[in-house]
């Protein structure tokens, strides 16, 4: 068993690897969605997103045909399954108040594609 998010949820970028390779044989462009972890600790969110978008910049590397990542989600919201509890915007909500707050990774991941590479 690998890393797990605050829902316990396994953490497994190989797996998009995994994915990507699979679907490859398609030769469709490919746009990966909802991507992104519930976690409280800033820090394990970039952690989360450099570790997939290294994937992503592999499978690119091998010719495979990835148009987009979109990290899941722009700010922290309602999740069917587990309420407030997962925190998975890269905007934190302060529910109480809706107060935003730009979290660290967004600003990593703003320079990641403002520079066009990790």
């Amino acid at each position: 068993m690998g890393k797990r998010n605050d829902l316990g949820w396994e953490i497994y970028p190989e797996g998009l690897a995994h994915f990507l390779k699979a679907y490859a044989r398609y030769r469709l462009p490919i746009l990966i969605t909802e991507n992104g972890p519930p976690v409280t600790r800033d820090e394990d969110r970039w952690t989360f997103i450099f570790l997939h978008l290294w994937q992503v910049a592999r499978a690119l590397s091998e010719g495979i045909p990835v148009v987009g990542y979109l990290h899941w989600s722009l700010l922290d919201n309602y999740e069917w399954a587990e309420g407030f509890r997962g925190r998975f915007g890269l905007v934190e909500v302060h529910y109480a108040t809706q107060k935003r707050t730009v979290r660290e990774s967004a600003r990593r991941l703003a320079d990641v594609i403002r520079r066009n590479e990790l």
